[in-house]
C-alpha cells in the first residue's frame, strides 16, 4: 500500500471511529488505539503536505490561531423564536396558524430546546466549509477553525446529502465535561466557570483552536435550510441529518395535537434533569415544510415555530438600592441592585424594575426581600415582595423627578409608562448613548470602537455628535488611555469604512425614536433618499405601509430640529450614504403600488423569496394570509387547498407564476 493509500485509509477509518464514539455513543476501539492511529496519520501527513485534506481527522486537534473573527452574512437569516409559557399560549398560537392555513390537519414536531451557543454550518459537496455564530441573525462571526475541533461535527458527510445547504444547531457543554473543567480550574487556583452555556459560547471565540479542542464541546443539530434539499417535513429533516452523520437528539416526537405537545412538555419538564445537557424548554414546529413556507415569518421570528419555556427558577434576595438609568432616547429605567444570588446558573446582582407603575404595583421598596425570576431564563425580573420580611422602618419608594445625569426635570406624557429626560442635546448619557447606537453592529458597524471608547472620546471633548467621529485623527486618539498606535489606526479606518454602509442602515443608525431596523427599511424604500424623507409631512408618512401616527410624528420632529439637520449635512459631506444605491434602485417601479399579494406553493422559474422581492421592488405588498385586502393570490404547485378555497370565497383573483412575471 502506498503512503497516499495509507493516508486515505486511515482518514476513513478515523472518521468512522469518531462518528461511532461522539455521535452514536458506541466506540468500537479503545482511546489508546485511536490515538495511535491518529499519530500515524499525523506523521504521514507531515511527510506529504501535498495530500492535504480540509476534512482530515487530524485537524480536530487544533493549532490554528485566529486573531480576528471575520463577520460574514448568513446565507439565510437565523431568526429567534417566540416564547410561550402556558397551554393557553400554545392554543392561541395554533389558532393563529389555523386562521392562515385554513381547516387542515396540522402535525407538530417537538424537540428539546438545548441551552448553548447557536451555530450555522455550511456544507458543500458533503464537506464542511464554514461555521458561523448566530450574531445578530443577519450576520455572524466565522469560527470555522474552532468548529472543526468539535468531534461530533462531521467534516465529511455520508449518504444522499444535497450539494449545498446550511444546518443549524447548538454548541453545548455537557454537565460532566463542565464539572471536570471546573475541578481542574479550582485545583489550579483559578475561578470556576459559572455555567455551561456561557462557557460553550466563549469557547467559540477563543483565538487558539488548540484550547477549543481540549474542551468537551458537543454539537446538536436541528434544522436544515437551503434550496432543493428533497425534504418535505421537519421529522424527515431530523432523520436525514442523522443519516448524513450529524448528531441529532433522538428525544424528538411527532405530535398530532396540542394535547400531545403538552404531554411531551410535561414529561421533559420533569425528566430534563436526567439529560447530560442544559435545556430550558421545548421547541414546537409545524411538521410540514410546505405549511412552514405558507406561514412564513414575522420581522423577528417564524410563525410556524414556538418555544415553550419550562417554568423559570425563582429565588429570593434583598433589594439593597434602587438606581435609575438614562437611555439614548431619554427614557428612565429604574434598576434594582440586589444582594448577589445564584439564579439559573448565573449570579444575579441587578434586575430591571421597568417603570414607576411597576414599582407602585408591587409596592417595591429598598430593603425589601424580593422574589426574582429570570424571564425566559435570560433577563432577571422582580415578580413580588415577601412582605413578612419588610423592615419596620421601611418607606414607600419615591420615584425620581429629576434626571440622575443632568438634573433636568423629568416629563411623562399621558399613556406612556416611562418618564423621560427632555434634555436631548445636553444630557451626557443620551449623547453617548446615541453615538453608541450609531456605531453598533446593526447600524454603522464601526470596527475598532466600543461603548467604552465612545465615553472616553466624549469625556475628552473629541466628540459630541456621531458626525464628529468622521473628523477624528490618529494623532488625537493615540494619547488617550488604553490607546496604542494600532488601535487608534483601526478606529480611524473603521470610521472611514462605515461610509459604505447602505442608506437603510444609516437611517436606523440616526437613532430616530420608534424607527427600528424594519421601519428604517420601509422608509428608505418609500423615499429613496434622505432629502425627500426630510421634507415629508406626517400625513404623507402614514401613507407608507406600517407607518403609524406615532412613528410619523417622531420622524417629522427629528428632521425639524436644526441640530439634526446640521449633523446630517455634515455626515453627507463625509460621504455617508443617504440614498438607495443604484443596485437597489434598479428594476424598482410603482407598478404594483396599492396591491397586496399572497404567494403560496412551489414555483418553477423563480423561488418564493425572489417572487416576494419582485412584488416589493415594484411597490406591492406581500401578505401572509388571504384576506379581503388581498388583491392577488400567486398560486404555485402544491399550494394548500385552504388558501384556494378562501380566495375563491372572498373573490380574490388567483394567478399563476407566469401571469405574475408578465405583470412585472
Amino acid at each position: 500500500m502506498t503512503d497516499q493509500q495509507k493516508i486515505e485509509a486511515l482518514r476513513n477509518e478515523l472518521r468512522e471511529h469518531n462518528h461511532n464514539y461522539y455521535v452514536m455513543d458506541n466506540p468500537t476501539i479503545s482511546d489508546y488505539e485511536f490515538d495511535m492511529k491518529l499519530r500515524e496519520l499525523q506523521a504521514l501527513e507531515k511527510q506529504h503536505p501535498e495530500w492535504f485534506d480540509a476534512t482530515s481527522p487530524t485537524l480536530r486537534v487544533g493549532g490554528t490561531v485566529t486573531k480576528n473573527f471575520e463577520t460574514v452574512l448568513h446565507n439565510e437569516r437565523m431568526y429567534s423564536l417566540d416564547n410561550s409559557y402556558s397551554k393557553e399560549d400554545l392554543e392561541d398560537w395554533e389558532k393563529r396558524i389555523q386562521r392562515i392555513l385554513g381547516d387542515v390537519k396540522i402535525a407538530f414536531t417537538c424537540e428539546l430546546k438545548y441551552d448553548g451557543a447557536s451555530i450555522s454550518l455550511t456544507y458543500e459537496h458533503g464537506k464542511l466549509v464554514r461555521g458561523l455564530t448566530r450574531g445578530d441573525g443577519v450576520q455572524g462571526d466565522d469560527v470555522t477553525t474552532n468548529i472543526k475541533t468539535i468531534k461530533s461535527v462531521p467534516l465529511q458527510l455520508q449518504g444522499d446529502y444535497p450539494p449545498k445547504f446550511d444546518i443549524r444547531g447548538e454548541i453545548v457543554l455537557p454537565f460532566e465535561g463542565f464539572a471536570k473543567m471546573n475541578a481542574e480550574r479550582i485545583e489550579n487556583g483559578e475561578e470556576p466557570y459559572m455555567n455551561p452555556r456561557n462557557t460553550a459560547s466563549g469557547s467559540l471565540k477563543l483565538q487558539d483552536s488548540t484550547l477549543v479542542a481540549q474542551r468537551p464541546l458537543d454539537c446538536l443539530l436541528y434544522g436544515i435550510v437551503g434550496q432543493d434539499t428533497g425534504i418535505e417535513t421537519q421529522w424527515q429533516m431530523l432523520e436525514k441529518a442523522r443519516a448524513w452523520g450529524f448528531k441529532v437528539p433522538t428525544v424528538a416526537k411527532l405530535c398530532n395535537s396540542v394535547d400531545e405537545v403538552l404531554a411531551f412538555v410535561e414529561y421533559w419538564d420533569i425528566h430534563r434533569h436526567d439529560l447530560p445537557y442544559e435545556t430550558d424548554g421545548v421547541v414546537v414546529k409545524v411538521n410540514s415544510l410546505q405549511y412552514q413556507e405558507e406561514l412564513g415569518f414575522t420581522s423577528k421570528s417564524p410563525r410556524w415555530a414556538m418555544a415553550y419555556k419550562f417554568k423559570a427558577e425563582q429565588v429570593s434576595t434583598v433589594l439593597r438600592k434602587i438606581t435609575y438609568q438614562v437611555g439614548r432616547t431619554g427614557a428612565i429605567t429604574p434598576v434594582a441592585n440586589l444582594e448577589p444570588v445564584l439564579l439559573a446558573g448565573t449570579t444575579v446582582k441587578r434586575a430591571s424594575l421597568h417603570n414607576a407603575d411597576q414599582i407602585a404595583k408591587f409596592d417595591i421598596r429598598e430593603g425589601d426581600t424580593v422574589f426574582v425570576e429570570k424571564g425566559g431564563e435570560i433577563i432577571p425580573k422582580i415578580i413580588g415582595v415577601d412582605f413578612t420580611k419588610r423592615p419596620l422602618e421601611s418607606k414607600p419608594t419615591q420615584y425620581i423627578d429629576h434626571c440622575p445625569e443632568c438634573h433636568t426635570v423629568l416629563e411623562r406624557t399621558e399613556g406612556d409608562a416611562k418618564h423621560y429626560c427632555t434634555n436631548y442635546y445636553g444630557c451626557p448619557v443620551q449623547i453617548t448613548g446615541r453615538i453608541q447606537h450609531f456605531i453598533s453592529r446593526k447600524a454603522m458597524d464601526i470596527e475598532g470602537m466600543g461603548s467604552e471608547t465612545v465615553i472616553l472620546l466624549f469625556q475628552e471633548g473629541l466628540i459630541t455628535t456621531y458626525a464628529d467621529l468622521y473628523k477624528l485623527t490618529k494623532e488625537q486618539i493615540m494619547p488617550l488611555e488604553r490607546m496604542a498606535e494600532k488601535s487608534a489606526e483601526n478606529l480611524v479606518n473603521g470610521v472611514a469604512q462605515s461610509v459604505k454602509i447602505p442608506f437603510e442602515r444609516v437611517l436606523f443608525a440616526l437613532g430616530i425614536r420608534f424607527v427600528g431596523e424594519t421601519v428604517a427599511k420601509k422608509l428608505a424604500k418609500a423615499y429613496k433618499n434622505i432629502d425627500t424623507l426630510m421634507s415629508a409631512s406626517a400625513e404623507e408618512l402614514t401613507a407608507v405601509d406600517e407607518i403609524g401616527e406615532r412613528i410619523a410624528q417622531s420622524v417629522v420632529e427629528f428632521f425639524q430640529n436644526e441640530a439634526n439637520r446640521e449633523t446630517i449635512a455634515r455626515l453627507k459631506s463625509y460621504g455617508v450614504q443617504f440614498e438607495l444605491s443604484a443596485e437597489k434602485l434598479e428594476n424598482q417601479t410603482e407598478k404594483l403600488k396599492g396591491q397586496t399579494f399572497v404567494v403560496s406553493g412551489v414555483f418553477e422559474k423563480v423561488s418564493r423569496e425572489e417572487l416576494k422581492k419582485r412584488i416589493e421592488d415594484n411597490g406591492g405588498k406581500v401578505g401572509s394570509s388571504v384576506s379581503s385586502k388581498t388583491t392577488y393570490l400567486v398560486a404555485g404547485d402544491k399550494m394548500g387547498p385552504s388558501k384556494r378555497t378562501k380566495a375563491e370565497n372572498l373573490g380574490v383573483q388567483i394567478i399563476s407564476e407566469d401571469d405574475f412575471l408578465e405583470m412585472v
